[in-house]
């Protein structure tokens, strides 16, 4: 499908490389799917290329710069040739829009290549909304939710507004704000590794502020915080859902909610 530009022109349709993300890819296909049906329904072409890994963020996050580096020189090479490159996860897009270009200081050519894909690499609802202006959501959702906004999507990309623009458009959906909205879940990636004893008191602290907000169901752009917080609820015996933002603007809930038994 393609689009009409301002002096009337038609443009080709947008090539969309999709970063499927680790979590994902092992934990949840289901939002990676998700992604590129909402992709496709606003005009984009879309594909998955198979030499992608990680985004390289575990070993940058913890030091090592040497493994981080080569990871990235994958992803340089897997990623050439898109328009756009759109992840289902801030801390993700982050990594690859923000940090890449660091790893290479010293080789002014990768890091020229670098600072091209980190510019053209976007988190999916922030693609939808501030990129392509997409609000054509048919989805359907009966229900009350809550929304966790992830530390890296949301301090790092300036992504607040635009989920909950498009989940305005689901029909049936009810969103009650969280009170600690923006506090961190305490996931953090190797954080929950290193201090767990925190982390624990972090998510029990916003599994209680959950339940304050009368949500069956918390929706998320970061699956990492997703099931950090769905396992927690998990323990506790709670029968809140958990699912990704892409899922339910898609309009898939065949699946069941993160954490349950399939």
């Amino acid at each position: 499908m393609s689009t009409i530009d301002a002096s009337g022109s038609r443009k080709p349709p947008m090539k969309v490389g999709l970063f499927v993300t680790c979590l994902v890819d092992m934990f949840r296909p289901s939002v990676g799917f998700a992604a590129i049906k909402l992709l496709e329904s606003a005009g984009c072409i879309v594909e998955v290329p198979e030499a992608q890994t990680c985004c390289g963020q575990p070993a940058y996050n913890s030091g090592d710069r040497a493994s981080a580096r080569s990871v990235a020189r994958g992803i340089l090479d897997a990623f050439d040739g898109y328009d756009y490159v759109v992840a289902p996860s801030g801390s993700c897009a982050g990594m690859l829009s923000h940090h890449l270009p660091e790893l290479f200081e010293d080789d002014p050519a990768l890091q020229h290549r670098a600072r091209h894909l980190a510019a053209r690499t976007h988190e999916l609802v922030s693609f939808l909304v501030d990129i392509l202006g997409f609000g054509d959501i048919s989805a359907q959702f009966d229900g009350v939710v809550a929304y966790h906004d992830s530390c890296s999507g949301l301090r790092e990309l300036g992504i607040k507004s635009q989920p909950r623009s498009l989940l305005s458009k689901v029909q049936g959906l009810e969103l009650n704000e969280l009170q600690e909205a923006e506090t961190c879940c305490g996931f953090g990636g190797t954080f929950c590794v290193k201090y767990p004893d925190i982390s624990n008191a972090m998510v029990e602290k916003k599994l209680a502020d959950i339940e304050g907000a009368g949500a069956a169901t918390v929706l998320a752009g970061d699956l990492g915080c997703l099931m950090n917080m769905a396992g927690k609820a998990g323990r506790k015996g709670s029968r809140i859902d958990f699912r990704h933002v892409a899922e339910v603007l898609a309009d898939d809930g065949s699946k069941p909610a993160i954490g349950r038994a399939r």
